[in-house]
């Protein structure tokens, strides 16, 4: 199974129209599932007073409020439904995160899109996560700066709104966690990602296996949303069997704004995509088998019961006529001691390849 590569656009296009479309263009070309922007009201995100990220203040003006860097970086309601007709005409397909309770209402309803991103901040944020559900809409969760338990009750939250619950509260929402109908809400509908809230984040705090932490403990779809610098850890989260991944990329790693300096560039998304596919078909189906590809080897690789002298027919198999060489094409050696108890059933030269043995017990004089 193919994972669902997600290219984050995020805030990347730097409020400029034309390098929205560039983006798209660029995530096409790598041969993404999907291109994914952020639809917020930057006042309804933060206050004026909201701090912004140390990640954040790095690679913007640090003088500038967070407030200030958002209308910035706002994608206007009328840029979503142009950038979803191009993707669909293009072949990718168009998601967008929400931020805000009207922005999810907006891509639900305006935009019409089928699934909605929750971003890890809002892991927490009830009345969100209660919004989202109720849009009928499949979702996919990223985890970052949760524990195990924080995944557990915005499940509950979320199973809560799917199956029309009312008077919500923490009672309410851990018994729909722990209801059939509830289960069934959310292996219908939510997808978890392991996720590290850092820009970039160290490969050391990668912690890959969350994300069978996850899918052991939720038995819901998993995958990897990757703040690491390179593809390393994305192919190797595709090779723990990740269904979705998703990574920042952006046009010029050098441009102004606060996510492209930990995005891949469109030759590195492309690689990614690469490969991704390359260790998703290294894994194999499972079974055991020789594969196609070393038959060949394998007849040159292996041995096989072998004259050392020339041996006439009749003649009893024994330690001085019979050894194991190259090609493997003969006699297994694992039947050297039968072949022991056997006569030559016709004669064979030196270095000759023993491709039968005689059926009959040779005697050896006794």
């Amino acid at each position: 199974m193919s994972a669902f590569i997600i290219a984050e656009a995020g805030v990347n296009h730097n409020g400029d129209e034309k390098m929205a479309y560039e983006l798209v263009d660029a995530a096409v070309a790598a041969g993404a599932d999907a291109v994914k922007f952020q639809t917020f009201s930057a006042a309804a995100l933060a206050s004026d007073k909201a701090p912004k990220a140390a990640y954040q203040n790095e690679t913007t003006d640090a003088q500038e409020s967070q407030l200030d860097m958002l209308k910035r970086l706002e994608l206007p309601r009328e840029r979503h439904f142009e950038l979803k007709a191009y993707c669909e005409g293009k072949g990718i397909a168009f998601m967008s995160s929400p931020f805000d309770p009207e922005s999810i209402r907006f891509l639900a309803e305006d935009v019409k899109l089928d699934t909605l991103k929750v971003p890890s901040g809002e892991i927490t944020n009830g009345p969100f996560l209660l919004d989202v559900a109720g849009t009928g809409c499949n979702v996919i969760l990223s985890t970052g700066m949760s524990t195990l338990d924080d995944v557990r009750t915005a499940l509950g939250v979320l199973a809560f709104g799917m199956t029309g619950g009312e008077d919500p509260s923490a009672e309410a929402f851990e018994a729909a966690f722990a209801s059939d109908t509830g289960q069934a809400a959310l292996k219908s509908k939510v997808a978890l990602l392991q996720c590290t809230s850092a820009y970039p984040t160290p490969a050391s705090d990668a912690n890959l296996l969350g994300m069978v932490t996850l899918r052991d403990a939720f038995g819901l779809k998993t995958g990897f949303s990757d703040h690491t610098e390179g593809t390393a850890c994305a192919i190797a989260a595709a090779a723990l069997g990740a269904e979705i991944i998703e990574k920042h990329f952006t046009l010029d790693k050098t441009l102004p704004g606060p996510d492209h300096k930990a995005s891949l560039d469109p030759e590195e998304l492309a690689d990614l995509v690469a490969g991704i596919r390359t260790a998703e078909a290294a894994l194999g189906d499972g079974a055991k088998t020789p594969r196609a590809s070393e038959i060949e080897t394998r007849d040159v690789a292996r041995k096989s019961l072998t004259a050392i002298t020339a041996i006439p027919a009749g003649t009893a198999f024994d330690e001085n006529n019979l050894g194991i060489k190259r090609p493997g094409t003969g006699v297994s050696p694992m039947l050297y001691w039968d072949a022991l108890k056997k006569t030559a059933p016709r004669a064979y030269d030196a270095d000759e390849t023993i491709e039968t043995l005689d059926t009959e017990p040779a005697d050896h004089g006794k």
